[in-house]
C-alpha cells in the first residue's frame, strides 16, 4: 500500500502548485483530494479496501491531469465528482468488510457459549448447585452476542445501501455528460448546415487554397477601379459579420492587355476598392488584406475576348475557422 500512498501525495502536491496559477481552483477537485487524504490516512480503509482505493487514486489522477491541462471546467468537475464517489465507495467497502469481520467474531463467540452450555449439562450432576447460575450467565452472553450480530448485520446493510446510492449517483452523472455531448453535437451540426447554406448563396468554390468567391469585371468600368455595384459584396459583408472568426484576402487580376506595370497597379487598386467597400459595410479592417497580381495566374486563355473577360476578376479567399488565410 505504500506505493499507492506516495504517488497520490506527489500528484496532490503538483495540483497544489497548479492552484497558484491564474486559473481558479476547482472546489470539487479540492474536496476530492481532501476526501482521498482522509481515506488514505485511515488504517482500516487502507487495509480492507486496497482495490477500491486504487480505483479512487486513478480517478483522482485523471481529474488532476485534466485540471493541469486546463480542460473545460465541466470536464474537470465531472472527473472530480467521479473521484470523490470512488473515495466514498472505498470508505463504505472498508466499513462493510469490518462489519463482516465483526459478524464472524460474533458467530465464533456464540459457538463457544453453546459449547460451554453443553459442557455444563454434562457436569450438571456433579455441580448441580452452580449449574443454574452458569447456565444463566451463558444465556446472557449468548443474548449479548446475538445483539452484536444483529447490530453488525444492520451496519453491513446500511453500508451496502450507501454503496448502491453512490453507484446510482455516478450513473446519473455519466448520463448527464452523455446528454450534454449529444446536445453539443446537434448544435455543431446545425452550425455546419447554416454555414454551408451561406457559402452556397455566396457561390463560394472549394479550391486547394480554401473557399474562394470570384467577382467578375462587371463591378468595374474598363480600365477603372471605381465600383459600379456592391450587391454581391453586401452578401459577403453580412457573412463576415455573422462569422467574426473568419478573415479574407482580396486579390485583383487583369488580362494580358497592356503593360505589366499598368495591369499590376490596376489590379491592386481594384482589390483595395473591394477591401474599402467591405470596410464601409462594417467589416473591421484588420480582417481584410488586399493585393493586386496583374496578369498573373490566368484562369482562361487571353487570346479570346471571353477568356480575357474571365481573367479580369477579383478573388476573395476566405480563411478557415482559425482565421488562417492561404496566400499565393
Amino acid at each position: 500500500m505504500q506505493k499507492y500512498r506516495f504517488l497520490p501525495t506527489a500528484l496532490l502536491a503538483m495540483a497544489t502548485l497548479a492552484g497558484c496559477s491564474t486559473v481558479p481552483e476547482n472546489s470539487l477537485l479540492n474536496e476530492a483530494r481532501n476526501d482521498y487524504r482522509a481515506a488514505q490516512n485511515d488504517p482500516q480503509v487502507a487495509s480492507l479496501a486496497a482495490n477500491e482505493m486504487k480505483q479512487a487514486e486513478d480517478a483522482l489522477n485523471k481529474a488532476d491531469n485534466a485540471s493541469n491541462k486546463k480542460e473545460e471546467a465541466a470536464v474537470v468537475t465531472h472527473l472530480a465528482y467521479l473521484a470523490k464517489q470512488k473515495v466514498a465507495i472505498a470508505q463504505e467497502a472498508a466499513k462493510q468488510k469490518q462489519a463482516e469481520a465483526t459478524v464472524a467474531g460474533a458467530a465464533t463467540e456464540r459457538s463457544k457459549i453453546r459449547l460451554e452450555a453443553r459442557t455444563a449439562e454434562v457436569t450438571k450432576a456433579q455441580q448441580e448447585a452452580g449449574a443454574s447460575q452458569r447456565q444463566a450467565e451463558a444465556s446472557q452472553r449468548q443474548a449479548e452476542a446475538s445483539q452484536r450480530e444483529a447490530a453488525a448485520s444492520q451496519q453491513q446493510s446500511q453500508a451496502a445501501q450507501q454503496e448502491a446510492e453512490a453507484s446510482q449517483r455516478e450513473a446519473a452523472a455519466s448520463q448527464q455528460k452523455a446528454e450534454m455531448s449529444q446536445q453539443q453535437a446537434r448544435d455543431a451540426e446545425m452550425r455546419t448546415s447554416q454555414l454551408q447554406a451561406e457559402l452556397k448563396e455566396l457561390n463560394a468554390k472549394q479550391t486547394e487554397r480554401g473557399l474562394v468567391v470570384t467577382l467578375g469585371d462587371v463591378l468595374f468600368d474598363t480600365d477603372k477601379a471605381q465600383l459600379k455595384a456592391r450587391g454581391s459584396l453586401q452578401k459577403l459583408a453580412d457573412f463576415l459579420k455573422q462569422h467574426p472568426e473568419r478573415k479574407v484576402r482580396v486579390e485583383g487580376y487583369t488580362d494580358s492587355t497592356g503593360s505589366a506595370d499598368h495591369n499590376l497597379a490596376l489590379s491592386d487598386r481594384r482589390a483595395n476598392a473591394v477591401r474599402q467597400s467591405l470596410m464601409d459595410m462594417g467589416v473591421s479592417s484588420d480582417r481584410i488584406t488586399s493585393r493586386g497580381y496583374g496578369k498573373e495566374s490566368p484562369v482562361a486563355n487571353n487570346s479570346t475576348p471571353a477568356g480575357r473577360q474571365l481573367n479580369r476578376r477579383v478573388e476573395i479567399v476566405l480563411s478557415d475557422d482559425g482565421g488562417n488565410v492561404s496566400s499565393r
